[in-house]
């Protein structure tokens, strides 16, 4: 039967921020082209995007002790921080250039200045962070940071998390004041919003249920429209599946052979949240701490100062949570579906290797209110347990694939997997994910548009003005695109509390 196949350039799949920074630089990149985005709930940002489902730490690898390896002998590898920091840099450009543009004419309604803590106990951890510290001071991308084990400067520092805290314990901290808080929920829907405004057809409740590749190499988007109850052909060149947990099964349905042997697994969080305003006025920051052992590098437990509908809110986490869903309003079918003949044994090998992780899901499930305080009070020794309420968080779907170091090896990150004719690329994966979202779409064009990238060179470049090059061994670059960025977002203008801001 011949069908009506409603052609376009670019489809993007899932309205999030992947997909709403993908449009926008395309947009940028080559306005005459056709783009179309599918989403199939009722509006942007809904999923992992959204500010209720994510940490919205702007991951700069500032605080998170999980992108910082200790070696054997002491030493500490931050090349994993230094990685993540350029690529987070990165971004601020691109949104810095769009604010120039108007297309945000607001920045402070989604990325505020908020300064970013390590805190450990005890003195193995406080040896770890020393150690961290002197090796992250010396590049400068991290300059400006500050270590303390002085009870009288973590006091100002954390006052919410040293009151009521035995002196005698041995704590310490790191500090950078250019720290953020990022929501990217409204930074998806103020990039949606554009995208509409320029002519890119975004049609909500409308879902992808398969991509088929066509003889002419071209792909079939085929799309259920919720509100009407119609089926759509779509015919296009290029295909980017954005839709977070629910993008491994339409990667699957492409049948690519680099999707073979992949697999995933679910994990949803869970926060303490506190709106009280006597209680959030004591902590301003963000503060990480080491997980505990046998936790998942994701697990990392942090209190966060938040930004959300105009409120600020405390959040405590994240305890973990299972859901055999790929996404929150996901199949309780999804895991089950996800395994075919490919990736059964790389799934059943993971499940084998990870019977510690198994173990830990259960140990959360487990947990009480009042467990997961005792948990908070390692931070807030006077946390009381009417201040706080339990909310869910957003699911994770962590890749599973074989790799150097085995079968079913258990992925924590952000992986694009594309046709190696770069006809179709799917995101996978989780942190630092938004927060790196320019750089892996810079990336991602390099490989899926290599006949146009030369072209494009000199705007990209004019959104961001360090591609190409390493601002670690730039630093009066580093500076100067440091200020102006400052300037562009207004983060040189106040901090959370009013006070006079600046970069350091």
């Amino acid at each position: 039967m011949n069908k009506d196949h409603i052609e376009t350039d670019v489809i993007l799949i899932g309205a999030g921020v992947m997909s709403a920074t993908l449009g926008t630089m395309l947009k940028e990149l080559a306005p005459e082209w056709n783009i179309k985005v599918f989403e199939k709930l009722d509006s942007a940002g809904k999923e992992s995007s959204n500010e209720w489902n994510n940490a919205g730490t702007g991951h700069a690898a500032l605080c998170e002790l999980n992108y910082t390896k200790q070696q054997e002998d002491g030493s500490v590898d931050i090349s994993k921080a230094v990685d993540i920091n350029e690529k987070y840099r990165v971004s601020q450009q691109f949104w810095s250039y769009l604010a120039a543009k108007n297309v945000i004419d607001q920045p402070r309604n989604f990325i505020t200045p908020l300064p970013h803590i390590s805190f450990v106990r005890g003195e193995r951890d406080i040896d770890f962070l020393s150690n961290r510290f002197e090796a992250m001071v010396k590049n400068p991308l991290f300059r400006g940071m500050e270590f303390t084990d002085q009870y009288d400067t973590l006091k100002e520092w954390m006052p919410l998390m040293m009151e009521e805290r035995d002196p005698n314990q041995p704590v310490a901290a790191t500090k950078v004041n250019a720290g953020t808080d990022v929501n990217f929920g409204e930074l998806t829907r103020l990039l949606m919003n554009h995208l509409e405004q320029s002519d890119v057809d975004v049609q909500y409740q409308s879902e992808v249920y398969d991509v088929e590749r066509q003889d002419d190499d071209s792909w079939e988007v085929k799309v259920k429209n919720f509100e009407n109850g119609t089926i759509e052909h779509h015919k296009t060149k290029f295909v980017f599946v954005g839709s977070g947990g629910g993008s491994l099964h339409l990667l699957q349905k492409s049948r690519i052979p680099e999707s073979r042997g992949i697999g995933g697994f679910p994990v949803s969080g869970l926060f303490l949240v506190c709106d009280q305003p006597d209680v959030v006025a004591g902590h301003g920051a963000k503060v990480y701490s080491k997980a505990p052992v046998g936790a998942p590098p994701m697990s990392v437990p942090h209190l966060d100062r938040r930004f959300i509908e105009n409120k600020e809110t405390l959040l405590f986490g994240p305890f973990a949570g299972f859901s055999p869903k790929f996404l929150k309003t996901g199949s309780n079918a999804d895991l089950f579906t996800s395994v075919k003949k490919d990736n059964l044994v790389t799934m059943s090998a993971s499940g084998l290797k990870n019977a510690s992780l198994t173990k830990y899901l259960l140990q959360q499930l487990m947990l009480s209110k009042e467990q997961r305080m005792e948990e908070l009070r390692q931070f807030v020794p006077q946390a009381k347990d009417e201040d706080w309420e339990l909310v869910v968080a957003g699911q994770r779907v962590q890749i599973i694939k074989d790799t150097e170091e085995g079968k079913g090896t258990l992925r924590f990150g952000t992986e694009v997997v594309s046709s190696e004719d770069g006809t179709l690329a799917a995101l996978l994966g989780a942190s630092p994910g938004a927060s790196t979202a320019v750089s892996i779409m810079l990336e991602l064009m390099e490989k899926c548009f290599p006949d146009h990238i030369e072209s494009w060179e000199d705007k990209i470049k004019e959104m961001v003005p360090s591609y190409g090059l390493s601002l670690s061994e730039n630093p009066d670059l580093m500076k100067e695109l440091e200020e102006s960025t400052a300037k562009a977002l207004g983060l040189d203008s106040q901090d959370s509390s009013g006070k006079l801001y600046s970069m350091q």
